[in-house]
């Protein structure tokens, strides 16, 4: 068994709307009878066994092969190591051994290790070796330790996933986008985009905050900055002589409460804290007077007190039989203590803070104490160094959570935690003589997520209810397209349309990204990265997207759902025979995935005339609306019978008929069309004004956006582009299939011409019958055709293309057979067909590099790009 290829599908594929790896898995003849490796499964089961079944109830034995256990163990792996990931499947040929492995993930890099590890299991069981199975979930708990979101991120996430709210990682860390386009928002860990940096900077300066605090008449400990310990002593002595009680050092600037220490009451205690504190931030600790009571953290959210808790120092109970650092190891194996802050506790640690503490109680590390006998590890109860938690937010005071409150505006933090020290959070602050320690700007969420003790907070829901109001879920409007032909025109039309309707659009295709006018990316953009280009960038107002299968295939979309679906078509001779994708069935299923991804209330726009798109509309969960060609299809009759929305080509006009209304577009006023004649433009024109209905834009607008659109190198580049040359006409089109030429031809049957010529490649990577019927549909209507190699041959020798090609024009039938010239180079081509053109001549030159090849057309044709009459 071999992999030969493992590929992320990063949003909605073929196979699910989950985010899952696909590998392309080779096996043996062997390898894919299951009477011949049964045993394997028991080996691999043995080291694994949650794999659970092979097999659905039924299915016979000799229908699994080796890679069906690699799924199962893939998978299972990641389960092992705490992901929650349910789907695997197989796609298998046992003709050609090839298995398309598809298994979902959280997390990229914990899945490509899930499926290395899954691997090497099957080699192991296959060679009858052992395999370790718990270091391997071991190693793979680590990589999902190290790539998963934190749990004060992963709360907001998953607030932001129940409101609908579409989300992106922008790192491996916590940076991470809620929302689309100009709507969006973003989040790293329980910070917003709104935290000024001025803000952030004061919290992180203790002696900073306190200060301004203090000037707002908000109770705060007194305290003084320290460069050396000799400084440190002079404070400590000042502040105990002063108050009678301890003090605090810890660093001036830290965080996660890392070299602090409380209630010191000594100077050998105060040399071990200084010397931890200098350790951490800028090496300058403050000492600070101890307030006596317990540790509590308040979040506040906007103007809200969200959450509370009352945190308890790291400790551990003595059993009369083991040492105290024993008694560490022990609650370390906690399962709900973990490192770093993945876990619903950290591991308490046994530095020189907790040594100090220890011996502060009569204690060192190897005190065994007696039965029930508590030891405090250090004072400081923040979780990140193994503290607990109690929520006590049901019990806070109005006054105290007013007062919290008013910390966090003073400093101007969205999300704040903010440390205080009292007795009890029931009374008011200044009754009880307590203050507020610190202010958190990107405080940890997971104490009021899970605290030890109390009620669970959703707080990430909370943030998120902050940061867009109860009726946004931050999106923009997204139309995506598909389809064989006339996905470029149908996304420029649309663009159009809704640039009239005062968005700023961001669009996709196979010759860039534009985003409000702005060109930001060229060549074939048309798959998934493209799309996130437009939906990260902030001047997107809405995005139109090509989907083209290729992008489907490797990533699968670059979105969780849009609010318009189009299917233009699904023809003969796209791409088939590439990447499994052998039939036009295959084909069809493929396009499938955007129309099974429309949003609920969103709208699937199909094409009636084409039986594989109009199958499709069992599979939407949105509306449908059909669109045809044909005033007599039955499809669309049964549709509008029944109240639903269709658009309707009959003769010169569109007839539209979108819910209580029934319009009506006269083709003279779409230059698109050329008075309708043209059918396939008039079939882009319905998918664009669909689109436009389903987004809700006003009749009006769209009306005025068709009838300013022409097809010019500039708006659809590559796209039945016109231009006059010598009293004749020259076409320029990307037509690149058989569906392509065949409508290209039978459009241009409509245009008057003493003579035809058409310049045409073909690309390498189609199949033979494809090329060979490009050849036939151009043999059977030019009168002088003009062979050229195209620029990528694909993997094919020099000259089997053109070979393929006149192969075709010989099976062309008609009275008379065109003279044929073969070219070297498409430029060559192009001039030949310029130079032989005259007054009435019609040219039609199927072009390979696009924008190369029409500014070449717009330097050597004498006329201006030009509309061709019919």
């Amino acid at each position: 068994m071999k992999i030969e290829r493992i590929r992320a599908l990063r949003g909605p594929n073929l196979w699910s709307k989950n985010t899952s790896m696909e590998a392309l898995v080779f096996c043996e003849e062997n390898e894919r009878l299951y009477d011949r490796f049964a045993n394997i499964e028991m080996r691999v089961r043995s080291a694994l066994p949650g794999i659970g079944s092979l097999r659905a109830t039924g299915f016979e034995q000799s229908n699994i092969a080796l890679a069906h256990i690699l799924s199962r163990a893939a998978l299972r792996f990641q389960v092992e190591a705490g992901s929650q990931v349910t789907f695997a499947h197989v796609a298998d040929n046992i003709t050609t051994g090839y298995f398309r492995v598809v298994v979902q993930y959280e997390e990229e890099d914990l899945a490509r290790a899930a499926f290395e590890e899954a691997h090497q299991l099957i080699l192991a069981a296959l060679a009858g070796d052992d395999f370790d199975a718990n270091s391997a979930i071991e190693r793979l708990k680590e990589i999902y330790e190290d790539c998963k979101l934190g749990p004060s991120t992963g709360s907001i996430v998953n607030a932001a996933l129940r409101r609908g709210i579409p989300i992106r990682r922008l790192t491996q860390g916590s940076l991470v986008q809620l929302g689309w386009g100009s709507k969006a928002r973003r989040i790293q860990a329980a910070e917003t985009d709104t935290t000024c940096a001025i803000s952030e900077e004061i919290a992180q300066d203790k002696d900073l905050t306190k200060t301004i605090l203090s000037a707002a008449g908000i109770p705060t400990p007194r305290g003084k900055l320290v460069k050396t310990f000799e400084e440190a002593l002079e404070a400590f002595r000042e502040l105990t002589k002063a108050t009678n009680k301890g003090v605090v050092i810890k660093p001036s600037d830290g965080n996660q409460g890392k070299g602090v220490t409380v209630n010191i009451v000594d100077e050998e205690h105060l040399r071990v804290a200084f010397d931890a504190a200098k350790k951490y931030g800028s090496g300058v600790p403050i000492v600070e007077e101890f307030i006596p009571g317990h540790d509590y953290r308040f979040l506040v959210v906007g103007d809200k007190l969200v959450a509370a808790a009352r945190r308890e120092p790291p400790s551990v109970v003595g059993d009369g039989v083991h040492t105290i650092a024993q008694l560490v190891e022990i609650e370390n194996r906690n399962p709900l203590r973990g490192e770093g802050h993945g876990s619903a506790l950290s591991k308490l640690r046994l530095d020189e803070i907790a040594i100090a503490r220890i011996k502060k109680q009569g204690f060192t590390a190897e005190s065994v104490p007696e039965q029930g006998v508590r030891v405090v590890l250090r004072n400081n109860a923040n979780l990140s160094t193994g503290g607990s938690a109690t929520d006590v937010t049901d019990n806070v005071h109005p006054a105290m959570a007013e007062m919290v409150i008013q910390a966090a505006q003073q400093i101007g933090i969205e999300v704040c935690g903010v440390d205080v020290v009292c007795e009890r959070v029931d009374e008011s602050l200044e009754s009880q003589g307590g203050g507020i320690v610190e202010l958190n700007a990107a405080p940890g969420l997971r104490m009021h997520l899970e605290p030890s003790i109390g009620k669970g907070r959703d707080v990430g829901a909370a943030v998120i209810d902050l940061m867009f109001k109860k009726d946004e879920n931050g999106r923009i409007p997204v139309v995506a397209v598909t389809g064989t032909n006339g996905k470029t025109t149908t996304v420029r039309l649309i663009e159009q349309i809704l640039r009239y309707h005062n968005l700023r659009v961001g669009f996709t295709g196979t010759e860039g990204v534009v985003v409000n006018g702005h060109l930001i990316d060229t060549g074939d953009c048309s798959g998934p990265k493209s799309a996130h280009k437009v939906l990260v960038h902030p001047e997107a107002d809405a995005a139109v997207l090509e989907c083209a299968r290729g992008g489907m295939l490797r990533e699968g979309l670059g979105f969780d759902m849009c609010d318009v679906g189009i299917v233009t078509n699904i023809g003969e001779g796209d791409h088939l025979g590439l990447n499994f994708i052998d039939s036009v069935e295959d084909l069809a299923l493929l396009k499938s995935v955007l129309v099974q991804n429309v949003a609920p209330n969103g709208l699937a726009v199909l094409n009636a005339d084409d039986r594989h798109a109009a199958n499709m509309a069992k599979l939407t969960p949105g509306r449908v609306l059909f669109f045809t060609s044909n005033p007599d299809n039955p499809i669309v009759a049964a549709h509008k019978a029944k109240g639903r929305p269709v658009i309707i080509h009959d003769g010169r006009v569109i007839n539209i008929s979108y819910d209580d209304m029934e319009k009506t577009i006269d083709l003279m006023d779409v230059p698109l069309t050329n008075n309708g004649l043209f059918t396939f433009q008039v079939q882009n024109v319905m998918c664009a004004v669909a689109a436009a209905l389903g987004l809700n834009v006003p009749f009006n607008t769209i009306r005025a956006a068709l009838g300013s659109f022409q097809s010019t190198p500039d708006t659809v580049p590559g796209r039945f582009n016109f231009f006059k040359h010598k009293g004749g006409s020259v076409i320029a089109d990307y037509g690149h299939n058989p569906d392509a030429v065949s409508t290209l031809v039978n459009t241009l049957k409509n245009i008057p011409a003493v003579r035809r010529t058409v310049v045409i490649s073909a690309a390498g990577d189609r199949r033979d019958q494809d090329i060979i019927e490009q050849g036939r549909l151009v043999g059977g209507f030019f009168d002088h055709i003009v062979l050229y190699e195209d620029a990528c041959q694909r993997g094919r020798p020099d000259g089997e293309t053109l070979a393929l090609l006149q192969q075709g024009i010989a099976l062309a039938s008609g009275n008379k057979k065109p003279s044929v010239v073969e070219v070297r180079g498409e430029f060559k081509a192009i001039q030949m067909a310029l130079d032989e053109t005259g007054p009435d001549h019609l040219v039609l030159v199927l072009i390979d590099q696009v924008n190369e090849a029409l500014q070449y057309l717009q330097e050597n044709t004498t006329g201006e790009p030009a509309r061709v009459s019919a």
